[in-house]
């Protein structure tokens, strides 16, 4: 692995090799970039880490469910950038000059799918696989401008596929466009398991409360925009067992926990030089004792049983994806920091309950995107990303 190459640093400089795909098929003419995460046959899968690349052997097959959108037409064009282990947010790798947010060039693009969100958003690719395991489809889509689900977990195979933290990885895909972006979850997902029509908009005034300054005027009229495609917003009186910072740290404890169990046997049996903040988070991981994760464990499963009854079978949340535009590519590590903790207050709940969370492009703020986001129950996918249709179309006749 010597680097990255093209405009945006998007793609990994490897050796360009045929991989096999439909000639027709309801994806047919479009290219298709994956994250280098994801096996793809005849290539080393590097995880963003020279060292993983180096230590792997070619993947004798490609992982499903990029494979399933190979079989749908689309045709593979290149790897992309990820960050280290996938285990960031910013799209800030070290070893690789950094992506190039097309969207907005002075700030970053978003990680861990970092160069996949550059891909598309630079219209090198149309679909670009990534994965989400704290927020890295929905931050870059929000950052980038782009259309980003997390995905129920579980209901996307990751057979191929580089573990994180496996209780919070899911697959995803980005797209600028929702006729592409529901084609592939109709490939991917199938028929939604949860039946009810989403139809209960509900918010939450401590998640509007994560929106940073500068971004207040454009979240509130995010909020208007939904409430005039789906209706007046209801706000539970009901609270949560655990405050948002529990949340937050119940997120990160468990998170870095099984982040360490993954790769800590790798990470400690010689000089991998990860980089700024990726070893941090990994030590973080080393350090949280079973009882700690065993109390963790608990409110995980007591605030998904919380969530879900809050939403039952017809309601969705309406919350900032993250909050506010992209920080600037040159933000001090504080204020990267800063942000990563306000952001993670936001993006923690999809992954503790592993409901599906779908991120739309119909907000900027100084001229750079920001996302909003829908999260339903269980099952409720490609309901989302219906949901996100009408939004959008909304967004385009204002």
């Amino acid at each position: 692995m010597t680097g990255t190459h093209g405009p945006l640093n998007a793609f990994l400089d490897l050796r360009q090799m045929p991989v096999a795909h439909a000639e027709l098929g309801p994806l047919a003419g479009l290219r298709l970039a994956v994250k280098d995460i994801y096996d793809v046959a005849g290539y080393r899968t590097g995880c963003g880490n020279p060292g993983k690349f180096a230590d792997s052997n070619a993947a004798s097959r490609t992982a499903p469910a990029v494979q399933m959108i190979l079989d749908a037409g689309a045709r593979f064009i290149g790897k992309t950038q990820t960050d280290e282990l996938a285990f960031a947010l910013f799209g800030q790798n070290s070893h690789f000059p950094f992506p190039v947010n097309p969207a907005a060039p002075d700030r970053v693009t978003g990680g861990s799918s970092s160069g996949s969100a550059a891909a598309v958003a630079g219209r090198l690719a149309d679909i670009a696989t990534g994965s989400d395991t704290g927020g890295s489809i929905r931050a870059p889509a929000s950052f980038c401008g782009l259309i980003g689900l997390r995905a129920t977990h579980g209901r996307i195979p990751l057979d191929g596929t580089m573990k994180l933290a496996p209780s919070f990885d899911t697959f995803g895909w980005f797209a600028d466009d929702i006729e592409t972006y529901e084609t592939v979850g109709k490939l991917l997902l199938g028929r939604d398991p949860h039946h009810h029509p989403l139809d209960r908009p509900l918010t939450l005034g401590w998640l509007d409360e994560m929106v940073a300054r500068p971004a207040l005027a454009e979240y509130a009229g995010m909020k208007a925009l939904a409430a005039s495609v789906f209706g007046p917003m209801a706000t539970p009186t009901s609270r949560f067992t655990a405050s948002p910072d529990e949340l937050y740290w119940c997120f990160r404890r468990l998170q870095a926990r099984e982040a360490w169990a993954v790769h800590g046997q790798w990470i400690t049996s010689g000089e991998r030089g990860l980089g700024p903040g990726v070893e941090e988070r990994f030590g973080f991981g080393r350090a949280v004792d079973d009882r700690t994760a065993q109390s963790e464990k608990v409110r995980r499963l007591t605030f998904r049983g919380e969530l879900s009854a809050l939403l039952g079978r017809d309601g969705f949340l309406v919350l900032p994806t993250v909050p506010g535009p992209a920080p600037y590519v040159d933000s001090t590590p504080e204020q990267f920091q800063a942000y990563r903790e306000r952001a993670l207050h936001l993006l923690c709940l999809a992954g503790l309950s592993g409901f599906p969370q779908i991120t739309v492009p119909v907000g900027s703020v100084a001229g750079a995107p920001f996302g909003l986001s829908l999260l339903g129950p269980s099952g409720s996918d490609i309901a989302l990303i219906r949901l996100g249709r009408k939004l959008l179309d909304a967004a385009r006749k204002a």
